[in-house]
């Protein structure tokens, strides 16, 4: 699959337009798999029936969702700094293709090394990292996962006033992009563990799925406004700028999750 990434950055450098042909096949094959997994047998073992309409498991699911958040401290704290998270990242990832293109000038083989290269370092340190994850609480977790973002945000940044690099076969290799994007990789790792289980440590067994609902619909709310407000700052405040904000609500979000481990809450 990474050599195929890779594969594709070559062929758009080759052909600009590419993804015309490229993108549709993808998508064929998304929707193929996608038939090919609905057709596995599956019988719920709990045999529940459902009586509600739909605007009844709406409300119902709203008002689950509100409760929690109300009553669970250790877990409000968790999505809080999800949400700083969730702005630093969303804000910062279109301007980040910006970025490569207006200040870097990298070609589509270069962003597919760079892509290649953290996705090798995330394959690498999953296993390790889903190992700490069951042995840790998730909000030292998440400072890791946190701390990685932000170091690669740094990084990113400080390529614009450090732009030393080697160029090897058209591909340009800068010095602190690469340490940029081993930091991601670290990001990747450990996001994808934390993003996806990382909330049922504050609920019984049964809850998981009432508690992943509430992390997904938070994900949505952010995804919806952080964008946008990236491009503003971009627009307003440069790159450098808009850089900072996100580190800055990175160090706010790791701090929120360390007096949150020192509260002491008492865990479900």
């Amino acid at each position: 699959m990474k050599l195929l990434n890779f594969i594709f950055g070559l062929l758009l450098d080759f052909d600009h337009y590419a993804f015309v042909y490229i993108y549709p096949l993808i998508a064929i094959l998304g929707i193929t798999s996608i038939t090919i997994l609905s057709k596995i047998e599956y019988t719920d073992p709990r045999n529940q029936s459902y009586n509600k309409n739909f605007k009844e498991a709406v409300k119902q699911s709203v008002n689950s969702m509100i409760q929690i958040i109300k009553t669970n401290k250790p877990y409000r704290d968790f999505e809080m700094g999800f949400m700083l998270y969730g702005f630093a990242w969303m804000s910062t990832a279109a301007v980040i293709v910006i970025y490569f293109d207006r200040v870097l000038e990298l070609n589509y083989s270069s962003v597919a090394f760079y892509k290649n290269a953290y996705n090798i370092v995330a394959i690498i340190l999953l296993p390790f990292f889903g190992k700490l994850l069951g042995k840790i609480d998730p909000r030292k977790f998440a400072v890791i996962t946190f701390l990685s973002l932000l170091l690669y945000l740094f990084f990113m940044g400080l390529t614009e006033f450090i732009p030393s690099y080697v160029n090897f076969l058209g591909i340009k290799i800068y010095y602190s992009l690469l340490l940029s994007f081993v930091s991601y990789g670290f990001f990747a790792a450990t996001m994808a563990l934390l993003w996806s289980i990382g909330s049922a440590y504050f609920c019984k067994d049964e809850e998981a799925g009432s508690y992943q609902s509430v992390h997904l619909s938070l994900t949505g709310v952010r995804s919806i406004i952080a964008p946008l407000i990236g491009i503003y700052f971009l627009e307003t405040i440069g790159f450098a700028g808009t850089f900072g904000l996100a580190i800055l609500s990175l160090s706010i979000a790791i701090v929120l999750m360390i007096f949150s481990m020192k509260k002491k809450y008492k865990m479900i």
